[in-house]
């Protein structure tokens, strides 16, 4: 059978077996099974456990679990909500400004927490109900922290930009680098947005203050410095060559749970056993979906489907703008139904190569890449971010949160297209600080 034609079948099969309810992870290895027994026999079942264990035998690998840690020990305290009120009193005169602190406390959090749904359900607890009693329309309150949380993915430190290192064999230091200028200049849009919106509606209601003395500023501050602190060691230690991803990343969660101990009186064995229950859970579940992407990424190739398709595409007379469009169309509706994780774990070995055949740097397009998952986290059918502000404000409709997040999607679409237009925006600060790649 021509690979081209059983690639598409493959794709027909795996979007069946996924769209069944099956976890990921275990769909893939159906999937995989079933492929190589029918082609090359049951005999090459015995390969799989060796490349499942294979792809899970990366010293990298251990950064992930420990960056889970310091989302989760930041998660299970006040943070979120101390973040919060502090960004809300120095921002209170700013017209839009709830909106604003909002939208810069999703960003700090996110940077502590690595994870989007984590930011949304700490952020959304206190600011959708602030919002809404400040007279903020349910669309504006609901989607400025559905689209705040998805920033967990792409300003570092960033599990997502781990497991694309990892899957592409790309320098997790670069990726964390590049994800930092996007991600500011996503916020910078976001609260843009924000602003105009709510000028544009001159409400009194929205546009009314409440005043915090400079004492009431100062004092919240104590709170959320010390994580802050955290997140910038943990950076300084990772660039100033004090320390690898997977060290830093050990001392940065045993500092997260020590701080969250000493200010938040965080003792409870109950509440520890929690942190570190829910941290298991997330990091065997990505580990699981790694594994199952390389046993599925090897059957593609054993197959020659990952060749095929990348000499195709290569032998396509197009434009590489043109060819870049397709991709990123790829990456949205690939979004819309799938973790970024898996996405990221089950395209990148395919489409990278096209990528750097085309011209287009791998680091560059590792953001590209994030910013499109940003998205499909808060479209539906999948949606996860908007279906935890909907658990947050179940009584406010799905709809309405959804049209609330479309502004924040354009800004998404916009970024992507500033960083066609000037790449430097990723990579001027990996080169800058690790220097140029050879």
């Amino acid at each position: 059978m021509d690979p081209l034609t059983l690639g598409s079948i493959v794709a027909i099969v795996t979007v069946g077996v996924l769209f069944s309810g099956i976890s990921v992870a275990a769909g893939l290895l159906v999937v995989s099974g079933g492929f190589l027994i029918v082609f090359e026999g049951f005999s090459a079942l015995s390969l799989m456990p060796e490349i499942f264990f294979g792809k899970l035998n990366n010293f990298a690998l251990l950064s992930i679990p420990m960056f889970i840690i310091m989302g989760a020990a930041i998660a299970s305290t006040r943070a979120g909500a101390d973040l919060y009120e502090a960004l809300e009193r120095w921002l209170t005169r700013v017209p839009g400004g709830l909106v604003v602190s909002n939208l810069g406390a999703c960003a700090l959090f996110s940077a502590m927490s690595g994870s989007s749904p984590a930011t949304c359900a700490a952020i959304g607890k206190m600011g959708i109900p602030e919002m809404r009693k400040r007279g903020y329309p349910d669309a504006v309150a609901a989607g400025s922290i559905a689209a705040g949380g998805t920033l967990g993915i792409l300003i570092p430190p960033s599990v997502t930009m781990i497991v694309y290192g990892i899957a592409t064999e790309t320098s997790i230091g670069r990726l964390f680098l590049a994800g930092v200028v996007p991600g500011l200049m996503l916020v910078g849009l976001f609260m843009l947005w924000s602003l105009y919106s709510t000028w544009k509606s001159g409400d009194a209601n929205v546009l009314r203050a409440t005043t915090y003395s400079w004492r009431e500023r100062f004092e919240i501050l104590p709170r959320v410095i010390p994580f802050i602190a955290i997140i910038l060691g943990v950076l300084y230690a990772m660039y100033g060559g004090i320390a690898t991803p997977s060290e830093t990343a050990a001392v940065g969660a045993l500092l997260c749970l020590v701080i969250a101990m000493v200010i938040y009186k965080l003792w409870s064995p109950t509440k520890i056993w929690e942190v570190l229950r829910d941290s298991t859970k997330e990091s065997v579940m990505i580990l699981f979906i790694i594994g199952a992407a390389g046993v599925f990424s090897y059957m593609l190739s054993s197959l020659f489907i990952t060749q095929s398709i990348a000499e195709w595409i290569g032998s396509l007379d197009v434009n590489r703008w043109v060819l870049m469009a397709m991709v990123n169309l790829f990456l949205l509706v690939a979004g819309f139904f799938l973790p970024p994780v898996a996405v990221i774990l089950m395209a990148a070995p395919i489409l990278l190569p096209i990528i750097i055949t085309a011209g287009f740097d791998p680091i560059w397009f590792a953001v590209v890449l994030t910013i499109n998952m940003e998205i499909g986290l808060i479209s539906p059918p999948v949606g996860l971010n908007l279906y935890v502000i909907n658990g947050i404000a179940p009584d406010i409709k799905l709809k309405t949160i959804l049209v609330g997040s479309l502004p924040y999607v354009a800004c998404m679409v916009v970024a992507i297209i500033l960083l066609c237009l000037f790449p430097g925006l990723a990579l001027w600060l990996p080169d800058m600080v690790m220097g140029p790649e050879l």
